[in-house]
C-alpha cells in the first residue's frame, strides 16, 4: 500500500519554525492500529489522517473532511496545528478551488478553516479552564514555586506571574509523566505578545510541544476575560516558537497563522 504524506510546519513564518505535523489523505479509514504505527514512525507530535466524507458525521456540513489526530502514543481528541496543516494540504494539493474547509470530528464537533493573504484561520471551540484540585506532585514536577492559579480543562492550566517565569519553567519529565493528564499548559501575560505560553505532553510522547492550537482553546477565553479584550497575539515560547493571532467570538476561538511545506512524499507499507 502506498499513501501520500505531507509534512507541514504550522504556525510558522518559515521552515523549521512552528510545529511540524504530518498529513495523510485517505480514501477510507485504515485500521486504528496501523494509523498509530504510522504516527509512531513519523515521530511528530501529531499525524493527521483526513477522509472526504461520503456519509455525514453528526451535523457536519456536506463536503466535510473527517479528521483524526494521532500522537506517537494514542489518538487525541483535538489538535490545532495538524488541522491547520491539513487545511494547507487540502487547499494547495487537493481542492485549490475551496473557499473554506469544514472538518468533522468524533469528539470536538465541527471545525472550519478559512484563508486570507497567505494565512490560514481555524474556528475551534472555546474550552474555559475551571478550578480544580492540584495534584500533590504537579507543581514539583514542573519546578514551579510561584503559581498564581491552577485550573484544568483537558490539560492542567498553570498561570504564572510573568513571561520570565514561563520561560524559566524546567520540568522533571519523568515525574511529570506520572501525573494523570494529557498535558500541562503554563501561561502568563506577555511582554513580547499579549500572552505567552508553553505546553508539555510527556504522556503523549511529546516533552514540549512547539505550538499547540488546542491549548489556545483554553488560553484565549481565559486571557480575554483577564485582559478585557477579544483579540490576542499569543506567543508559544518553545525552542521553535510560534505566533498565533487569536480572537474570541462568543464560544469559539479563531486562530490564525501561516504554514510552510517541508516534505511531500509517499509511504510504502508492504503487505497491506
Amino acid at each position: 500500500m502506498k499513501l501520500d504524506i505531507y509534512q507541514v510546519d504550522a504556525f510558522a513564518e518559515k521552515v523549521f519554525e512552528g510545529n511540524p505535523a504530518a498529513v495523510i489523505p485517505l480514501e477510507s479509514w485504515l485500521d486504528e492500529t496501523l494509523m498509530l504505527q504510522i504516527a509512531m514512525e513519523n515521530n511528530l507530535s501529531e499525524t493527521a489522517f483526513i477522509v472526504k466524507q461520503t456519509t455525514l458525521l453528526g451535523n457536519s456540513p456536506e463536503g466535510s473532511w473527517h479528521i483524526r489526530w494521532f500522537t506517537p502514543e494514542f489518538e487525541i481528541d483535538l489538535c490545532g496545528h495538524a488541522t491547520l496543516a491539513s487545511a494547507y494540504v487540502i487547499k494547495n494539493f487537493i481542492e485549490p478551488q475551496a473557499t473554506e474547509i469544514h472538518f468533522s470530528t468524533e469528539k470536538a464537533g465541527n471545525l472550519k478553516a478559512t484563508f486570507k493573504d497567505g494565512k490560514y484561520s481555524l474556528d475551534f471551540p472555546a474550552r474555559d479552564p475551571v478550578s480544580t484540585a492540584t495534584p500533590p506532585k504537579l507543581l514539583e514536577a514542573m519546578g514551579i514555586v510561584n503559581a498564581v492559579e491552577v485550573l484544568r480543562s483537558r490539560d492542567y492550566f498553570i498561570v504564572l506571574p510573568d513571561e520570565a517565569a514561563v520561560l524559566n519553567v524546567a520540568p522533571d519529565f519523568s515525574m511529570l509523566a506520572e501525573i494523570e493528564t494529557v498535558g500541562v499548559i503554563v501561561t502568563a501575560k506577555g511582554k513580547s505578545a499579549d500572552v505567552v505560553s508553553r505546553c508539555f505532553y510527556p504522556s503523549a510522547g511529546i516533552a514540549e510541544d512547539p505550538v499547540t492550537g488546542s491549548a489556545h482553546c483554553n488560553i484565549v477565553p481565559y486571557w480575554a476575560a483577564k485582559l478585557h479584550k477579544t483579540k490576542l497575539n499569543c506567543w508559544q515560547a518553545s525552542k521553535r516558537g510560534g505566533m498565533l493571532e487569536c480572537s474570541l467570538q462568543n464560544d469559539r476561538v479563531i486562530m490564525t497563522g501561516k504554514c510552510q511545506l517541508y516534505l511531500q512524499g509517499t509511504i510504502d507499507i508492504p503487505g497491506v
